[in-house]
C-alpha cells in the first residue's frame, strides 16, 4: 500500500529566500558530482557514496553531511531516468560506447529530505536549510500525521511550482508497491525531466 502526500508550503517571504537558496546550492552539489557519473558511468548511489561523498563534504561544507547524502541519492535517481530509461533518448543500451552526456542540474530543481533533515510533530514541520531550522504549521490530519509517522518513508521532496510556491511530497509505503523500487517516476517516458539540461559531448 502506497501514499502520496502532497503540502503547499505557506511560507514569508524571508523563508521563500531561504527555499530558493538551499534549492541552488542543492544543485550545485549535484552538478559537482554529475561528471563523475559521466565518467564513471557509475550511478549506483551506494558505489556514488563511497566515490564521492568526502570530496563533496568538503567542497560543500555548508551544506551538511545528510544533505550531501540526499544530493547523491539525486543524482542516481536522475541519471536512472536519463541513462536507463527505455523510452529515454540517452538510453544506454542504445547509446553504447559514445561518451556519455552531462546531466546539468538547474537551480530549480527538487530538493531531496529524509527523516534525519525535516520532521513532523503535533501539526509542526521542522525542515533542514542552510542557515538553520525552518518551521512551518502544517494542515494535517490525524490520518496523515499517523501515516508520515507509521509508514516506510520512501522519499520527501520540495519541489518549487509556479515560480514562487513550494510544495511538499511525501511518498510512504511498501518498496513494492511504489513504482522504480520506491522511486517516483515523475517524468513523462521519453521526455527529460523540466530540471534537468542534457549536455552531449560536441
Amino acid at each position: 500500500m502506497s501514499k502520496l502526500l502532497r503540502i503547499t508550503l505557506t511560507h514569508t517571504p524571508e523563508q521563500f529566500e531561504r527555499l530558493c537558496v538551499l534549492q541552488a546550492e542543492f544543485a550545485r552539489v549535484c552538478n559537482a558530482l554529475a561528471p563523475m557519473v559521466r565518467d564513471t558511468r557509475c550511478w549506483n548511489r551506494v558505489a556514488l557514496h563511497h566515490m564521492a561523498y568526502k570530496g563533496l563534504r568538503e567542497q560543500f561544507p555548508a551544506m551538511g553531511s545528510q544533505m550531501v547524502c540526499n544530493a547523491i541519492y539525486s543524482v542516481s535517481r536522475s541519471s536512472r531516468l536519463v541513462y536507463q530509461h527505455p523510452t529515454s533518448p540517452f538510453n544506454l543500451a542504445r547509446w553504447g560506447d559514445k561518451p556519455l552526456p552531462l546531466l546539468r542540474f538547474l537551480d530549480v530543481s527538487p530538493v531531496y529530505f529524509d527523516r534525519h533533515t525535516l520532521s513532523v510533530k503535533d501539526g509542526r514541520l521542522s525542515m533542514y536549510t542552510l542557515d538553520g531550522r525552518m518551521r512551518f504549521h502544517l494542515a494535517l490530519g490525524p490520518e496523515d500525521e499517523a501515516a508520515f509517522h507509521g509508514s516506510k518513508l520512501r522519499e520527501i521532496v520540495l519541489n518549487r511550482e509556479g515560480g514562487n510556491t513550494f510544495v511538499l511530497s511525501f511518498w510512504l509505503g511498501d518498496a513494492e508497491a511504489l513504482s522504480g523500487g520506491g522511486v517516483q517516476e515523475d517524468a513523462v517516458p521519453g521526455e527529460i525531466p523540466e530540471y534537468l539540461m542534457v549536455e552531449e559531448v560536441a
